[in-house]
């Protein structure tokens, strides 16, 4: 009876632990509405900066002009914090610059250009990707492994997000006055 025991508990820690497909399927989920409310930030900000989003010069991670949205355009900083990753709880209603954020952001980006990325889950590398090639984690280890190694959630400038696997769905590239951003390893 107790060797039952033990294996429904490890069946049960499989099925639904961390690191399992329907726990990350419910993360990307949730995910995805952070994205869409970060979005709202965005447009909110765009409007009132003649269409621009967040920059900040000599950036180099994700969280200092993102940080700019808080607290004047958004209070929600747990938006911020992927629910599939294990990055730390932020404050609410606190600049986050010189904290750790789950997002890569495009930096440079104009809202509702077609088809352009806008934000996602944190990649693998700041390079171009072609389709089928990496862009989030396929083994579960850092970096790109905010849904552990079932993908990502990626947020367009026209406000669509989108779930993919750990390879590139479609080629993932930028025009030179744009900077890919990762958020802090």
């Amino acid at each position: 009876m107790l060797i039952t025991l033990a294996l429904i508990l490890v069946m049960a820690v499989m099925l639904y632990g961390f690191g399992s497909r329907s726990r990350q399927r419910q993360q990307k989920r949730s995910c995805e509405k952070n994205l869409q409310n970060i979005y709202l930030a965005l447009d909110i900000y765009a409007k009132e900066n003649a269409g621009a989003l967040p920059e900040t010069a000599g950036a180099t991670t994700s969280e200092a002009p993102l940080s700019q949205l808080v607290p004047r355009y958004t209070v929600a900083s747990e938006a911020f914090i992927c629910p599939g990753s294990r990055d730390t709880a932020l404050p609410n209603g606190e600049p986050f610059a010189e904290r750790r954020i789950s997002y890569a952001y495009f930096m440079g980006q104009r809202p509702g250009a077609a088809g352009a990325l806008l934000m996602s889950d944190r990649q693998v590398s700041p390079l171009p990707k072609q389709a089928g090639e990496p862009v989030f984690s396929s083994d579960g280890n850092p970096p790109g492994n905010n849904h552990h190694k079932y993908g990502g959630t990626f947020l367009f400038a026209d406000g669509r997000t989108e779930t993919s696997g750990p390879q590139a769905a479609f080629a993932i590239a930028w025009p030179t006055n744009v900077t890919f951003l990762n958020p802090k390893p």
